[in-house]
């Protein structure tokens, strides 16, 4: 089937140097799954014995300090998904209808949809070839060409339309330049709101990222490092917006033993206790799945090493990656390569992936307003996902 392939002799050996990583014969070998090797049944069997499954019980607020004490951050308030958790983020900042939010185009959808969904506009930014997130060098030059601050905040020259925050995205789990994304939103007087969902247990300069914006959201989707299933969270370390989030995500009800009064429009977005208690016994293997995955990163880069023609992706020097989601690139665009590849790989029983489509090519979202993007559509046509479950990564 493969006979006479352009790059078929290279893509043999990136088969062989991922079986080499992955240390398994299994005919197929998902991205990305879960592994449930602590105390999951104990703890969901709890919550069915006790009656206590919706979104009121006591791994809900368990888990909620679990997730600040891991994190660092002051608070934590968990919710149904990483999507609602970031567009509750995007409320908490101030987004109004009609503001744009920068935030990069190499990034999975939840991240526009978020914005969308608080009324906003996504303003599509380049990323960083050393990252993969939003590069701050071009980005505070294209807001010196097209942003201009006013009394009101910062506003778009072209669209008249105010621009509010900037979404920094820690892409497959590698933090990205946080102090000069930090550096540029005071300069331009915009929020800065950390989208963490890949990057639970990845560190910014030896802090947990999620605590250098004013808000940040996390994703326990069933393909993260942490699963419970469904859910995601919000961090912060402002006390008054973390009571806000977890008022606003609780219908915004004002506690009383009987009355149903809400003092504002808010959203039926917490966490059920079920779910919390499957990521309590997962938080609890965290160092664990860490290290693991790192180990998993360090065979990739040793397997890899030497082949001509590709690249593995590594953490960027200031920071210690998760590694959620291992990568390598082919040396050149061409998404012919890419495409031939995967399906080579498919062949094998090896679930990769390319990058996401990027948002500014979807067809909701292509009149959004956007800078150049040629790293972005570079990376695009030459980034591939490796499979990246913990239990790859073997003991240690």
């Amino acid at each position: 089937m493969t006979a006479g392939l352009k790059g078929a002799p290279l893509f043999q050996q990136i088969i062989e140097a991922t079986r080499t990583a992955i240390r398994t014969d299994a005919a197929t070998v998902a991205l990305h799954e879960p592994s449930f090797c602590g105390k999951e049944w104990d703890y969901v069997k709890e919550c069915l014995d006790t009656g206590w499954v919706s979104s009121v019980g006591k791994f809900v607020d368990l888990f909620e300090e679990r997730l600040a004490e891991y994190t660092g951050a002051k608070h934590a308030i968990s919710a149904v998904n990483g999507t609602v958790a970031l567009q509750v983020c995007c409320r908490l900042v101030g987004v109004e209808a009609g503001d744009e939010v920068l935030l990069p185009a190499l990034t999975f959808i939840a991240t526009a949809n978020a914005v969308h969904h608080s009324g906003g506009i996504p303003h599509f930014v380049d990323c960083d070839k050393i990252t993969l997130g939003i590069d701050p060098e071009a980005l505070r030059a294209y807001l010196k060409d097209i942003a201009e601050l006013r009394g009101e905040g910062c506003f778009n020259k072209k669209t008249g339309r105010r621009i509010r925050a900037l979404i920094a995205v820690h892409i497959y789990g590698h933090p990205v330049d946080l102090d000069a994304l930090a550096e540029t939103c005071s300069d331009f007087r915009l929020e800065l709101i950390e989208d963490a969902a890949e990057s639970l247990g990845s560190k910014y300069k030896g802090r947990h990222t999620g605590n250098h914006g004013k808000v940040a959201s996390l994703s326990f989707n069933g393909n993260k490092i942490v699963t419970t299933g469904g859910g995601g969270a919000i961090l912060t370390n402002d006390p008054e917006l973390g009571e806000q989030a977890k008022h606003l995500s609780t219908t915004a009800k004002k506690k009383h033993p009987w009355k149903f009064f809400h003092d504002q429009i808010g959203y039926n977005f917490r966490l059920p206790n079920l779910n919390a208690a499957l990521g309590c016994a997962q938080l609890e293997q965290m160092d664990q799945f860490v290290s693991k995955k790192r180990a998993l990163a360090q065979r990739y880069e040793s397997a890899f090493r030497g082949l001509a023609g590709v690249k593995f992706f590594k953490e960027p020097s200031f920071a210690q990656s998760n590694y959620w989601l291992n990568a390598f690139l082919f040396d050149s665009p061409d998404t012919h390569q890419r495409d031939a590849f995967l399906e080579f790989a498919h062949q094998y029983g090896l679930m990769m992936r390319p990058a996401w489509i990027l948002m500014h090519r979807l067809p909701m979202y292509q009149s959004c307003p956007r800078a150049d993007l040629s790293v972005s559509e570079d990376l695009e046509k030459r980034l591939i996902n490796l499979p990246s479950s913990s239990q790859l990564g073997g003991d240690v």
